[in-house]
């Protein structure tokens, strides 16, 4: 399994073990060059998305890798982590509804985590 891959699944595990909501995990390789994977959960409360935000980061930290850059902050509906081959959008869940990023993204492959 290649490293990427690896690494999707990592995030994809260390969220929802902090209960993230509807997880979703879209290969955007085939449809745009600035990523090959994007993760997108939601959180029930600010709480919630700063503990989503806390395990994203620690496991990738345990990878030794960093974010590039990350967006959004204690108040946004939005953060976003970006980790060059990964993108994690982590959102209230009003924030999601209103970003509707799946929508936006419609033209890449969502992808099971068991298929990885």
């Amino acid at each position: 399994m290649d490293k990427i891959k690896e690494n999707v699944k990592r995030i994809y595990n260390a969220i929802d073990d902090k209960k993230a909501i509807d997880i979703t995990i879209i290969d955007i390789g085939g449809v745009s060059v600035m990523a090959d994977y994007f993760i997108i959960a939601s959180a029930s409360n600010p709480n919630q998305l700063e503990a989503l935000v806390d395990a994203t980061d620690k496991i990738m930290y345990e990878q030794d890798i960093l974010p590039r850059q990350v967006e959004g902050g204690k108040n946004s509906p939005w953060i976003l982590m970006d980790y060059g081959d990964i993108i994690v959008h982590l959102f209230t869940e009003e924030g999601r509804d209103f970003y509707d990023l799946e929508r936006i993204w419609r033209d890449g492959e969502v992808v099971d985590i068991d298929s990885l």
